[in-house]
């Protein structure tokens, strides 16, 4: 049973992550049904991944990693053109 949060979130269960393949970002909809609520995947379940397909997508990760590990921090970019609190206000009408 998932509890709902302070800020209204709820975390959806493995079990059902990992049926209806939702990730990160995917959107879902919430639906009333008399005394129930629906929670309906935006997209309909994507086949699993093969393994060969999964370690592909893994070595991709490391090595965007490791390259980015290997720039000194002295070099990176300190000013990204953006603060944090203006992810904020991102996509709503002023």
């Amino acid at each position: 049973m998932a509890k709902v949060t302070s800020k209204y979130q709820v975390t959806v269960p493995k079990k059902i992550v990992d049926e209806y393949s939702i990730r990160p970002g995917d959107d879902i909809e919430w639906v009333a049904a008399g005394e129930a609520i629906r929670v309906i995947p935006s997209r309909k379940p994507a086949a699993p991944r093969s393994h060969e397909a999964r370690l592909r997508c893994y070595d991709q990760a490391t090595e965007r990693n490791r390259r980015h590990r290997s720039v000194p921090s002295s070099e990176r970019p300190s000013n990204r053109g953006w603060r944090r609190g203006d992810l904020y206000g991102r996509g709503r009408s002023r």
